[in-house]
Parts: structure tokens; C-alpha cells; sequence
């Protein structure tokens, strides 16, 4: 088994996830992936993002790659860095790097958390030409035909010194989330806990 199938299998999510639909979020994000359209998920924290992701990922067998985002995370978090060994430098690749490789789904959680810096890097990856470059080690990956871009975005939790520049959030299709209504938020917590209500 080669690096890219090993990738695969280890990204690969092998149980079906619980997700219940409360619109027609399900038959947009299919027709967004197959145009490899990049998405942004937009709403407020605890709403089903990360949840979804994860469901549209097993549904559609292609593996996924989820990325925390935080204040401290640098462009080589992303896309790599050479490292010191026993044997001298080599490089390593960064999850967007192996997503862009192997053709998963790269997950970008809470992405307005990272500095404005690192979240450029994926614009040669959100546009026609789907590609990455890898400035350090002079190489551009061209993106593996089944490769897609989510990020997750909650536009009322940010201030204005963390918000996506115009230039990242044009480059995606949006699909709006917000907390479901209490009949379906009952059944989720529900079969979450295994406790009827």
C-alpha cells in the first residue's frame, strides 16, 4: 500500500455519522462537491457544522481531514515544513497538503481563527486553478480531482479584528446553518444519548 492509499484509509470515515437534515443543506453540499466548488458553513457555534461535514464525507466515501484552527496557526501548520531527523532535513507534508494530494475533504474549523497570513495560502486552491504551492520546498501540487475546500465560519461570534477578508469569502459557495427547532434538537439529543424523551 503506497503513502496516498495508507492516507486514505487513515482519513477515511468508516461508521456513518448521526446527521439529521433540517433543510435541503444535503442536496446543495452534493451539488457544490460535484463541481469541487469550495463551501463555506456558516452559523453559530454547537449548530451541526462539524457534524455535517463528517456526514457529507461518509456519504460520499471520500476522506476527510479536519483542521482546528486557533490564533497561533502558521501557513507551515498548513502546508508543511522540513523537519530534522536522525538523517538530516526532510520535508512533511501539513493536513492541506495531504487532502490536496490524496483528494479528500479538507476541513477548515472555525477558520477566521487563524491569522489573515495563513488563510491566504488556500486561495490558489479555491479558484480554477486548484493548486498549492509549496514555496518552502519549490514544488506546486496540483489538487487530486477530488479534492474540496470547507470552512466553517460563525459570522456573529466574531469581532471585527477577526473576520474573513472579502477576497477568501468570495471565493466560496455558502450554506447557512443555524440551531434547529426543538422538535428536531429533541430527537437529536435523543439518539445522541440513547435516551427517549
Amino acid at each position: 500500500m503506497n503513502n496516498i492509499e495508507q492516507y486514505k484509509e487513515q482519513y477515511k470515515i468508516t461508521k456513518e455519522p448521526y446527521y439529521r437534515p433540517v433543510a435541503d443543506e444535503v442536496t446543495l453540499y452534493e451539488a457544490a462537491y460535484s463541481a469541487r466548488m469550495p463551501v463555506m458553513l456558516k452559523g453559530p457555534t454547537g449548530c451541526g457544522k462539524s457534524r455535517f461535514v463528517e456526514y457529507m464525507a461518509w456519504k460520499l466515501g471520500k476522506p476527510l481531514i479536519t483542521v482546528a484552527c486557533n490564533e497561533d496557526m502558521t501557513a507551515s501548520d498548513l502546508v508543511g515544513r522540513f523537519l530534522l531527523d536522525a538523517n538530516g532535513t526532510r520535508w512533511q507534508d501539513g493536513p492541506l497538503t495531504i487532502a490536496a494530494r490524496i483528494g479528500a475533504i479538507c476541513y477548515l474549523d472555525e477558520v477566521v481563527e487563524a491569522r489573515q497570513d495563513t488563510t491566504v495560502v488556500i486561495h490558489p486552491l479555491t479558484d480554477h486553478r486548484r493548486i498549492l504551492p509549496l514555496e518552502k520546498k519549490g514544488e506546486l501540487v496540483e489538487a487530486h480531482p477530488d479534492f474540496q475546500l470547507v470552512i466553517s465560519y460563525n459570522p456573529g461570534y466574531q469581532n471585527l479584528m477577526k473576520d474573513l477578508k472579502q477576497s477568501t469569502k468570495q471565493r466560496f459557495g455558502a450554506l447557512d446553518f443555524d440551531y434547529p427547532s426543538e422538535e428536531v434538537e429533541t430527537e437529536v439529543v435523543a439518539h445522541e444519548t440513547g435516551v427517549d424523551s
